[in-house]
Protein backbone atom coordinates (compact mmCIF):
# COMPACT_ATOMS: atom_id res chain seq x y z
CA UNK A 1 0.00 0.00 0.00
CA UNK A 2 1.41 3.48 -0.20
CA UNK A 3 2.85 5.07 2.98
CA UNK A 4 0.92 5.45 5.82
CA UNK A 5 0.97 9.55 5.54
CA UNK A 6 -0.72 9.46 1.68
CA UNK A 7 -4.46 8.86 1.05
CA UNK A 8 -4.49 6.66 -2.28
CA UNK A 9 -6.98 8.83 -5.19
CA UNK A 10 -8.92 6.19 -7.65
CA UNK A 11 -10.00 7.36 -10.25
CA UNK A 12 -13.26 5.29 -11.64
CA UNK A 13 -13.48 5.25 -14.98
CA UNK A 14 -17.18 3.71 -16.27
CA UNK A 15 -20.40 4.60 -18.98
CA UNK A 16 -22.91 3.47 -15.88
CA UNK A 17 -23.80 5.44 -13.26
CA UNK A 18 -24.43 2.90 -11.15
CA UNK A 19 -20.88 1.03 -11.54
CA UNK A 20 -19.50 4.32 -10.85
CA UNK A 21 -21.81 4.97 -7.26
CA UNK A 22 -21.40 1.32 -6.57
CA UNK A 23 -17.31 1.37 -6.84
CA UNK A 24 -17.36 4.84 -5.27
CA UNK A 25 -18.90 3.75 -2.32
CA UNK A 26 -16.78 1.01 -1.96
CA UNK A 27 -13.30 2.66 -1.84
CA UNK A 28 -14.71 5.96 -0.03
CA UNK A 29 -15.85 3.52 2.70
CA UNK A 30 -12.31 2.10 2.84
CA UNK A 31 -10.67 5.41 3.23
CA UNK A 32 -9.36 6.39 -0.76
CA UNK A 33 -10.15 9.45 -2.27
CA UNK A 34 -12.35 8.60 -5.47
CA UNK A 35 -12.57 11.08 -8.26
CA UNK A 36 -15.26 9.75 -11.15
CA UNK A 37 -15.23 9.94 -15.30
CA UNK A 38 -17.58 8.77 -17.83
CA UNK A 39 -15.49 8.72 -20.92
CA UNK A 40 -12.50 9.79 -22.38
CA UNK A 41 -12.82 13.27 -22.14
CA UNK A 42 -13.74 13.39 -18.49
CA UNK A 43 -10.89 10.67 -17.82
CA UNK A 44 -8.22 13.36 -19.56
CA UNK A 45 -9.49 15.91 -18.10
CA UNK A 46 -9.65 14.75 -14.53
CA UNK A 47 -6.03 13.22 -15.52
CA UNK A 48 -5.13 17.39 -16.31
CA UNK A 49 -6.87 18.05 -12.94
CA UNK A 50 -5.07 15.52 -10.35
CA UNK A 51 -2.28 12.58 -10.48
CA UNK A 52 -4.37 9.56 -9.27
CA UNK A 53 -2.57 6.74 -7.78
CA UNK A 54 -4.89 4.01 -9.69
CA UNK A 55 -7.47 3.64 -12.34
CA UNK A 56 -10.03 1.31 -12.84
CA UNK A 57 -11.49 1.19 -16.40
CA UNK A 58 -14.43 0.18 -18.62
CA UNK A 59 -13.56 -1.41 -21.31
CA UNK A 60 -16.28 0.05 -23.31
CA UNK A 61 -17.61 3.46 -22.85
CA UNK A 62 -20.25 4.00 -24.70
CA UNK A 63 -18.75 3.98 -28.77
CA UNK A 64 -15.15 4.54 -27.09
CA UNK A 65 -12.84 1.52 -27.01
CA UNK A 66 -11.21 1.14 -23.44
CA UNK A 67 -7.99 -0.88 -24.49
CA UNK A 68 -7.51 2.86 -26.83
CA UNK A 69 -7.80 5.03 -23.70
CA UNK A 70 -5.32 2.29 -21.78
CA UNK A 71 -2.86 2.93 -24.38
CA UNK A 72 -2.97 6.93 -24.51
CA UNK A 73 -2.62 6.75 -20.35
CA UNK A 74 0.27 4.11 -20.62
CA UNK A 75 1.93 6.60 -23.05
CA UNK A 76 1.49 9.66 -20.81
CA UNK A 77 1.81 8.31 -16.97
CA UNK A 78 2.87 5.56 -15.26
CA UNK A 79 -0.03 5.28 -13.36
CA UNK A 80 -1.64 1.69 -12.46
CA UNK A 81 -4.73 0.71 -14.82
CA UNK A 82 -7.70 -2.15 -13.50
CA UNK A 83 -9.62 -2.96 -16.23
CA UNK A 84 -13.29 -3.50 -15.33
CA UNK A 85 -16.11 -4.63 -17.60
CA UNK A 86 -18.16 -7.17 -19.10
CA UNK A 87 -16.72 -7.92 -22.04
CA UNK A 88 -15.36 -11.70 -21.48
CA UNK A 89 -12.91 -12.34 -24.54
CA UNK A 90 -9.69 -13.82 -23.57
CA UNK A 91 -8.08 -12.22 -26.18
CA UNK A 92 -9.35 -8.99 -25.19
CA UNK A 93 -7.54 -9.43 -21.92
CA UNK A 94 -4.61 -10.56 -22.67
CA UNK A 95 -4.13 -6.84 -25.36
CA UNK A 96 -5.54 -5.11 -22.06
CA UNK A 97 -2.66 -6.19 -20.40
CA UNK A 98 -0.10 -6.13 -23.07
CA UNK A 99 -1.24 -2.37 -23.65
CA UNK A 100 -0.58 -1.65 -20.08
CA UNK A 101 -3.37 -2.79 -17.86
CA UNK A 102 -2.45 -4.57 -14.41
CA UNK A 103 -5.03 -6.68 -13.74
CA UNK A 104 -8.50 -7.38 -15.08
CA UNK A 105 -11.93 -7.86 -13.41
CA UNK A 106 -15.14 -8.94 -15.63
CA UNK A 107 -18.53 -7.81 -14.65
CA UNK A 108 -20.63 -9.22 -12.94
CA UNK A 109 -18.50 -8.48 -9.79
CA UNK A 110 -18.19 -8.96 -6.07
CA UNK A 111 -16.99 -5.13 -4.54
CA UNK A 112 -14.38 -7.09 -2.18
CA UNK A 113 -12.72 -8.75 -5.77
CA UNK A 114 -12.12 -5.60 -6.60
CA UNK A 115 -10.93 -4.19 -3.35
CA UNK A 116 -8.57 -6.78 -2.88
CA UNK A 117 -7.10 -6.37 -6.52
CA UNK A 118 -6.83 -2.88 -6.58
CA UNK A 119 -5.17 -3.03 -3.01
CA UNK A 120 -2.74 -5.62 -4.50
CA UNK A 121 -2.05 -3.20 -7.30
CA UNK A 122 -1.24 -0.52 -5.21
CA UNK A 123 1.65 -2.46 -3.58
CA UNK A 124 2.94 -4.20 -6.47
CA UNK A 125 3.56 0.27 -7.36
CA UNK A 126 4.53 1.51 -4.05
CA UNK A 127 5.72 -1.02 -2.02
CA UNK A 128 8.39 -0.86 0.62
CA UNK A 129 11.84 -2.06 -1.21
CA UNK A 130 13.16 -5.08 -0.33
CA UNK A 131 12.63 -8.18 -2.96
CA UNK A 132 14.70 -11.36 -1.80
CA UNK A 133 17.38 -13.04 -3.61
CA UNK A 134 17.94 -17.17 -3.68
CA UNK A 135 20.10 -16.48 -0.12
CA UNK A 136 17.60 -14.60 1.26
CA UNK A 137 19.70 -11.48 0.74
CA UNK A 138 17.54 -8.17 0.72
CA UNK A 139 18.05 -5.43 -1.97
CA UNK A 140 17.74 -2.67 0.71
CA UNK A 141 21.14 -4.11 2.01
CA UNK A 142 22.96 -4.28 -1.54
CA UNK A 143 25.33 -1.61 -0.20
CA UNK A 144 26.90 -0.18 -3.58
CA UNK A 145 26.30 -3.24 -5.86
CA UNK A 146 25.79 -2.43 -9.40
CA UNK A 147 25.48 -3.97 -12.45
CA UNK A 148 25.51 -3.33 -16.14
CA UNK A 149 24.46 -4.80 -18.69
CA UNK A 150 23.25 -4.29 -22.35
CA UNK A 151 24.23 -0.59 -22.25
CA UNK A 152 22.23 0.13 -18.58
CA UNK A 153 23.45 0.07 -15.49
CA UNK A 154 21.20 -0.36 -12.51
CA UNK A 155 22.64 1.25 -8.77
CA UNK A 156 21.07 -0.86 -6.33
CA UNK A 157 22.29 1.37 -3.63
CA UNK A 158 20.55 4.22 -4.94
CA UNK A 159 17.61 2.29 -6.49
CA UNK A 160 18.35 4.07 -10.18
CA UNK A 161 18.38 2.57 -13.52
CA UNK A 162 20.62 4.60 -15.53
CA UNK A 163 21.35 4.47 -19.52
CA UNK A 164 24.54 4.90 -21.45
CA UNK A 165 23.89 8.42 -21.84
CA UNK A 166 23.52 8.99 -18.14
CA UNK A 167 19.92 8.86 -18.82
CA UNK A 168 17.65 7.79 -15.70
CA UNK A 169 14.93 5.63 -16.30
CA UNK A 170 11.69 6.24 -14.08
CA UNK A 171 11.12 2.74 -12.54
CA UNK A 172 7.78 1.66 -9.91
CA UNK A 173 8.85 -0.20 -7.02
CA UNK A 174 7.85 -3.53 -8.73
CA UNK A 175 9.48 -2.55 -11.66
CA UNK A 176 12.80 -2.25 -10.23
CA UNK A 177 12.82 -5.38 -7.70
CA UNK A 178 11.87 -7.26 -10.98
CA UNK A 179 14.90 -6.05 -13.17
CA UNK A 180 17.18 -6.61 -9.80
CA UNK A 181 15.88 -10.11 -9.50
CA UNK A 182 17.11 -10.76 -13.09
CA UNK A 183 20.33 -9.24 -13.14
CA UNK A 184 21.02 -11.23 -9.96
CA UNK A 185 20.26 -14.27 -12.48
CA UNK A 186 21.39 -13.52 -15.82
CA UNK A 187 21.04 -16.36 -18.88
CA UNK A 188 18.50 -18.04 -16.27
CA UNK A 189 14.98 -19.51 -17.40
CA UNK A 190 12.55 -18.63 -14.15
CA UNK A 191 9.05 -19.91 -13.95
CA UNK A 192 6.20 -17.65 -13.55
CA UNK A 193 6.39 -19.27 -9.94
CA UNK A 194 9.72 -18.82 -9.79
CA UNK A 195 9.68 -15.04 -10.11
CA UNK A 196 5.87 -14.91 -7.72
CA UNK A 197 8.43 -16.52 -5.17
CA UNK A 198 11.43 -14.06 -5.70
CA UNK A 199 9.81 -11.17 -5.41
CA UNK A 200 8.72 -11.58 -1.97
CA UNK A 201 6.44 -8.92 -0.07
CA UNK A 202 3.81 -8.31 -2.96
CA UNK A 203 0.59 -10.32 -3.38
CA UNK A 204 0.50 -12.07 -6.81
CA UNK A 205 -2.56 -14.02 -8.18
CA UNK A 206 -1.33 -17.02 -9.24
CA UNK A 207 -4.63 -16.96 -11.85
CA UNK A 208 -3.94 -13.99 -13.65
CA UNK A 209 -1.89 -12.51 -15.99
CA UNK A 210 0.05 -10.10 -13.33
CA UNK A 211 3.69 -11.00 -13.81
CA UNK A 212 3.05 -10.84 -17.28
CA UNK A 213 1.84 -7.67 -17.28
CA UNK A 214 5.01 -6.06 -15.07
CA UNK A 215 7.22 -7.92 -17.69
CA UNK A 216 5.64 -5.85 -20.53
CA UNK A 217 6.44 -2.96 -18.28
CA UNK A 218 10.09 -3.81 -17.62
CA UNK A 219 10.70 -4.34 -21.44
CA UNK A 220 9.22 -1.21 -21.95
CA UNK A 221 11.95 0.59 -19.98
CA UNK A 222 14.80 -1.49 -21.32
CA UNK A 223 13.91 -3.04 -24.68
CA UNK A 224 14.89 -1.31 -28.01
CA UNK A 225 11.90 -3.14 -29.66
CA UNK A 226 9.31 -4.12 -26.34
CA UNK A 227 7.35 -5.68 -29.21
CA UNK A 228 10.50 -7.84 -30.25
CA UNK A 229 12.17 -8.23 -26.95
CA UNK A 230 16.27 -9.88 -27.38
CA UNK A 231 16.58 -8.45 -23.04
CA UNK A 232 14.11 -10.35 -21.46
CA UNK A 233 12.72 -12.87 -23.61
CA UNK A 234 9.76 -15.33 -23.14
CA UNK A 235 10.55 -19.20 -23.12
CA UNK A 236 6.93 -20.38 -24.15
CA UNK A 237 4.81 -23.04 -21.46
CA UNK A 238 8.17 -21.77 -19.24
CA UNK A 239 8.61 -18.49 -18.04
CA UNK A 240 11.01 -15.47 -18.98
CA UNK A 241 15.16 -15.34 -18.92
CA UNK A 242 17.31 -12.39 -18.79
CA UNK A 243 19.00 -13.15 -22.40
CA UNK A 244 22.47 -11.59 -21.81
CA UNK A 245 25.59 -10.91 -20.06
CA UNK A 246 25.35 -9.36 -16.70
CA UNK A 247 28.54 -7.52 -14.95
CA UNK A 248 28.68 -7.16 -11.41
CA UNK A 249 30.45 -3.83 -10.05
Amino acid sequence: MPHSDHTPHILVVDDEDGVRTLLRECFEFEGFLVSEARDGAELFAALARTAPDLITLDLKLGGENGLDLAQKIRAERNVPIVMITGKSDTIDRVVGLELGADDYIGKPFHVREVLARVRAVLRRYQAVPGAADDDGAKAADAGGERYAFAGWLLDLARRELRAADGRVCDLTTAEFNMLEMFVRRPNRVLSRDNIMDLLKGHEWTAFDRSIDALVVRVRRKVETEAETPRLIKTVRGVGYVLACDVKKG
